[in-house]
């Protein structure tokens, strides 16, 4: 059994998201739908609990996803430690599983352990874990596992939909 299922989100940190979503739309993803200051349940970074400012951008681009991600503030997480956290750049994969507790249990084995992971507000779990420090690994090369759940698999479907025929217009909508 492979260790991951296929790869359907790319995660980019980035200085400014709605440049950033802009760029991405003329490249053909897009729209983009912005979620500001996301509230978290819980949320750990190397083991110990975290609470920082972040917003992202979520806009399709055929089969994939793309995800684009700032950190507000300077608290450390995989965004601010990242080698391109200041220019910007891949930070992490996505891919969804249906329990991040059994997955990350499965990769325990392989020497692969959660660096950052939690639950938002709504109760979307995930978790990102050391795939990019494994041997030959490097930055951009994280794993996030999202977790399948009413509340992502809504939002997906809805990011999906609005892409379908989408025109190029009103490429930035803001969310909640």
């Amino acid at each position: 059994m492979l260790p991951f299922g296929p790869v359907m989100q790319l995660g980019f940190v980035v200085p400014d998201l709605e440049a950033s979503a802009r760029h991405w739309a003329a490249m053909g993803a897009g729209p983009f739908f912005l979620l500001e200051h996301i509230s978290y349940a819980e949320c750990s970074f190397r083991g110990q609990p975290v609470q920082f400012d972040m917003s992202v951008a979520v806009g399709q681009w055929g089969a994939v996803q793309v995800e684009l991600i700032r950190q507000h503030d300077s608290v450390p997480s995989i965004y601010t430690t990242f080698d391109g956290s200041r220019a910007g750049g891949l930070q992490h994969v996505g891919v969804m599983t249906d329990s991040v507790a059994g997955h990350l249990a499965r990769l325990e084995p392989l020497g692969i352990r959660p660096v950052q992971q939690g639950s938002t507000a709504n109760g979307i779990r995930f978790a990102y874990v050391s795939t990019d420090q494994l041997p030959g690994g490097h930055p951009g090369g994280m794993i996030e596992l999202i977790e399948h759940g009413p509340a992502i698999d809504g939002f997906f479907a809805m990011v999906r939909q609005a892409a379908e025929g989408w025109d190029g217009r009103d490429p930035v909508r803001r969310l909640g």
